[in-house]
């Protein structure tokens, strides 16, 4: 037993030092990274070629540290530092290990210089490294990345690694870059006008200045003819992909009117109250998560997640307090209470004003929200507006279950359809009109969330929804959920398609003249609802 511990003891060391040394330069690199720590700028070119040419893949994490300027050295050891900066602070860590070295302050170590010449190198050195990545996606990206500057060696690169590549993707990719280099170098106009043919279906936009290029000089005219009809074609596919992302912009805009008017038609559905307030509503909720991530810095990632229903709390509460205090004492006097509810969003904005200054705040968005999704080089969907969308319509269809599957529902639907009846069956209408001022409010809340990470949070952020909200309710039908989905998406949609044409403005006038021209015509709206509210 006891030789079995010691056998066991050496093979455990044994890996240690294994993965220590896997981490740590080789006899070859170490004294290009010493020379790396003290040449002078415009003599630091050729040792990173070196570096490149030793092991590229080992120092792919000095390449990308550098290149971000983020590279030091110790003065003592010349040991290379990382350094990032969390919350304003510097922290230090070895580069290769990863060591955190707490120990160390900004006087101990220096910085690493680096100049534009350097980072394009160090990007496509980058690329280079990358082209043997597991992830097809990155090699991709790395080919990408490298049409710019195609040149011998790194067309050389790019033709070896071809004969392996196992996915099309890349593939596709690699052969556009290789076709782009015979247009650019190739003497025989029956070789340039191949590659043109492989080039016509590229996105890319190296490829259409090629193109461009090719159908104005070259001096074949069939090469002139084939880069021309490849120019025509990538302007038809970037027509396609400017309508589809003019189409996921208007999705978004309406998916943020939803979720703004969707309390909104509840509580004029049920209790016929014009709420000027619904507007500070969402503000509430846009600073909530302000808040949540004041107390929380260290948890941005789930801040969001806590927000949410914080934002669903407080947003609720204050419309229920609201409906308490004020709405149930002016119950059929629409004008006082459509003024009551008018000086109560002042009060709001300025009690906010008071609390977290006029400034308008920032809320941080997590890295799952971060960043887009690229389809092709014309149309990329950005992660937060694809989860606002998502978000506005899981939220649609929890309220729909509520209304449609709870008591709380069944006694809205009631109230909504004839007050006095469903008073008469014993509903307790002044509970019920509480209950729906308050999760309208809380909806409202919950789009403040949503707004949160499109703009910055500031004391008049609802005011800039509070039209475009009874705009819906009113075109989609009052107190009509389904409505009001329609015509949140139908209003988001116009907007962003009228935008590019008449300006941001203009597409507002338009789109409330249009509202005013239908309301004449069907003054019930797309949906009428049945029962008083459509009276």
């Amino acid at each position: 037993m006891r030789y079995l511990n010691a056998i066991c003891t050496c093979l455990l060391g044994l890996l240690i030092s294994t993965s220590v040394l896997a981490e740590s330069p080789s006899a070859t690199q170490a004294p290009l990274l010493l020379q790396l720590t003290s040449v002078k700028l415009n003599q630091a070119l050729p040792v990173l070629q070196q570096l490149e040419a030793s092991e590229g893949a080992d120092m792919l994490a000095l390449f990308k540290t550098m290149q971000r300027g983020n590279l030091y050295y110790e003065k003592a050891t010349k040991r290379l530092i990382a350094v990032r900066k969390v919350q304003g602070e510097r922290h230090y860590s070895d580069l290769f290990s990863g060591e955190e070295l707490s120990a160390l302050s900004s006087k101990q170590v220096k910085k690493i210089r680096v100049n534009n010449k350097l980072r394009g190198y160090l990007g496509e050195a980058i690329a280079r490294i990358q082209l043997h990545h597991a992830d097809s996606e990155v090699r991709a990206a790395a080919v990408r990345s490298l049409l710019a500057d195609l040149d011998q060696p790194t067309i050389e690169l790019i033709r070896e690694v071809r004969l392996n590549e196992s996915s099309r993707s890349v593939q596709a990719v690699m052969d556009v870059a290789l076709a782009l280099h015979r247009v650019m170098h190739s003497q025989e106009a029956t070789e340039r006008l191949q590659a043109v043919k492989t080039l016509q279906g590229s996105l890319e936009p190296e490829v259409r200045n090629q193109l461009t290029q090719l159908a104005a000089q070259d001096e074949s005219q069939s090469v002139r003819k084939a880069a021309q009809k490849g120019l025509d074609k990538i302007a038809q596919q970037a027509e396609m992909y400017s309508f589809v992302n003019q189409l996921f912009f208007g999705l978004s805009l309406g998916s943020v009117l939803l979720l703004a008017a969707i309390g909104l038609a509840i509580t004029f559905g049920v209790m016929g109250v014009i709420n000027m307030a619904h507007g500070e509503m969402i503000m509430l909720g846009a600073y909530t998560t302000y808040v949540v991530q004041l107390w929380l810095p260290n948890m941005i990632e789930y801040s969001l997640w806590i927000a949410v229903p914080l934002a669903f709390m407080v947003s609720g509460l204050a419309g229920v307090l609201i409906e308490r205090l004020v709405i149930r004492h002016l119950h059929g006097r629409p004008l006082e209470t459509l003024l009551a509810t008018f000086g109560i969003s002042l009060i709001l904005q300025q009690l906010v004003r008071s609390v977290f200054s006029p400034l308008n705040r920032q809320v941080a968005t997590p890295d799952w929200m971060s960043g887009s999704i690229e389809i092709n080089p014309l149309l990329s969907l950005t992660l937060n507006r694809l989860y606002i969308v998502a978000f506005a319509l899981l939220v649609f269809m929890l309220l729909l279950l509520v209304l449609k599957k709870t008591s709380l529902g069944l006694n809205v639907r009631a109230v909504s359809q004839n007050r006095d009846m469903a008073k008469a069956m014993g509903i307790r209408t002044d509970r019920v009109d509480a209950l729906t001022f308050g999760l309208g409010s809380g909806i409202a809340g919950i789009a403040g969330v949503a707004l949160s990470q499109l703009t910055n949070v500031g004391p008049n952020l609802g005011q800039a929804y509070i039209i475009d909200s009874f705009m819906v309710v009113v075109f989609g039908g009052v107190g009509n959920l389904w409505g009001t989905l329609v015509a949140a998406f139908t209003l988001g949609i116009a907007n962003k398609f009228l935008e590019p044409v008449t300006g941001a403005v203009l597409a507002s006038i338009l789109v409330l003249v249009f509202i005013i021209l239908f309301i004449q015509k069907r003054p019930k709206g797309l949906f009428p609802q049945k029962g008083r509210a459509a009276e």
